[in-house]
Protein backbone atom coordinates (compact mmCIF):
# COMPACT_ATOMS: atom_id res chain seq x y z
CA UNK A 1 0.00 0.00 0.00
CA UNK A 2 1.44 3.57 -1.26
CA UNK A 3 1.81 5.98 2.17
CA UNK A 4 -0.01 8.64 0.99
CA UNK A 5 -2.82 5.76 1.09
CA UNK A 6 -1.35 4.56 4.38
CA UNK A 7 -1.24 8.49 6.31
CA UNK A 8 -5.13 8.83 4.71
CA UNK A 9 -6.12 5.70 6.81
CA UNK A 10 -4.30 7.38 9.77
CA UNK A 11 -6.01 10.49 9.36
CA UNK A 12 -9.55 9.34 9.06
CA UNK A 13 -8.69 7.43 12.52
CA UNK A 14 -7.04 10.47 14.20
CA UNK A 15 -10.39 12.53 13.21
CA UNK A 16 -12.52 9.82 14.69
CA UNK A 17 -10.82 9.65 17.82
CA UNK A 18 -11.53 13.98 17.52
CA UNK A 19 -14.86 13.11 17.42
CA UNK A 20 -15.23 11.15 20.79
CA UNK A 21 -17.34 13.45 22.78
CA UNK A 22 -16.26 13.56 26.29
CA UNK A 23 -15.26 17.23 27.43
CA UNK A 24 -11.65 16.78 29.37
CA UNK A 25 -10.98 14.15 26.47
CA UNK A 26 -10.32 17.37 24.30
CA UNK A 27 -8.37 19.13 26.76
CA UNK A 28 -5.86 15.83 26.78
CA UNK A 29 -6.45 15.31 22.92
CA UNK A 30 -5.64 18.70 21.80
CA UNK A 31 -1.93 18.69 21.90
CA UNK A 32 -1.39 15.41 20.67
CA UNK A 33 -3.52 15.81 17.80
CA UNK A 34 -1.15 18.89 17.30
CA UNK A 35 2.06 16.74 18.32
CA UNK A 36 1.04 14.26 15.56
CA UNK A 37 -0.15 16.61 12.73
CA UNK A 38 3.41 17.82 12.76
CA UNK A 39 5.29 14.31 12.62
CA UNK A 40 2.62 13.23 9.89
CA UNK A 41 3.10 16.64 7.47
CA UNK A 42 6.68 18.11 8.42
CA UNK A 43 7.61 21.80 7.49
CA UNK A 44 5.50 24.71 7.16
CA UNK A 45 2.19 23.03 6.40
CA UNK A 46 2.54 20.45 9.27
CA UNK A 47 2.91 22.97 11.90
CA UNK A 48 0.31 25.26 10.79
CA UNK A 49 -1.65 21.97 10.33
CA UNK A 50 -1.02 21.05 14.00
CA UNK A 51 -1.61 24.71 15.62
CA UNK A 52 -5.36 24.35 13.23
CA UNK A 53 -5.71 21.01 14.76
CA UNK A 54 -5.10 22.20 18.66
CA UNK A 55 -7.62 24.61 18.39
CA UNK A 56 -10.06 22.62 16.48
CA UNK A 57 -9.94 20.44 19.49
CA UNK A 58 -9.63 22.52 22.21
CA UNK A 59 -12.79 25.01 21.34
CA UNK A 60 -16.13 22.89 22.27
CA UNK A 61 -18.76 21.61 19.31
CA UNK A 62 -16.00 22.01 16.74
CA UNK A 63 -14.71 18.67 16.50
CA UNK A 64 -16.90 17.73 13.45
CA UNK A 65 -14.05 19.22 11.28
CA UNK A 66 -11.94 16.26 10.20
CA UNK A 67 -8.72 18.02 10.04
CA UNK A 68 -6.39 15.08 9.24
CA UNK A 69 -8.65 14.19 6.46
CA UNK A 70 -8.30 18.01 4.95
CA UNK A 71 -4.91 17.89 5.58
CA UNK A 72 -4.04 14.90 3.29
CA UNK A 73 -6.17 16.35 0.57
CA UNK A 74 -4.72 19.71 0.76
CA UNK A 75 -1.01 17.97 1.03
CA UNK A 76 -1.91 14.99 -1.95
CA UNK A 77 -4.86 16.74 -4.28
CA UNK A 78 -4.78 20.39 -3.36
CA UNK A 79 -0.55 20.81 -3.70
CA UNK A 80 0.25 17.94 -5.73
CA UNK A 81 -0.58 20.20 -8.49
CA UNK A 82 1.75 23.52 -7.42
CA UNK A 83 4.50 20.90 -6.84
CA UNK A 84 4.96 19.67 -9.98
CA UNK A 85 5.23 23.31 -11.15
CA UNK A 86 7.90 24.07 -8.61
CA UNK A 87 10.09 20.90 -10.17
CA UNK A 88 9.69 22.20 -13.69
CA UNK A 89 10.67 25.99 -12.94
CA UNK A 90 14.57 25.77 -13.30
CA UNK A 91 16.53 29.08 -12.18
CA UNK A 92 19.60 29.89 -14.41
CA UNK A 93 22.14 32.37 -12.81
CA UNK A 94 24.65 33.88 -15.03
CA UNK A 95 28.55 34.14 -13.51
Amino acid sequence: MNIKYKKLIYSIALDAVGLIPVPFLDFAWAPISSYVMTRMYKGTKGKIGGIISFFEEIFPFSDIIPTFTLMWIYTYIIKKGDDENEEQEITTIDV
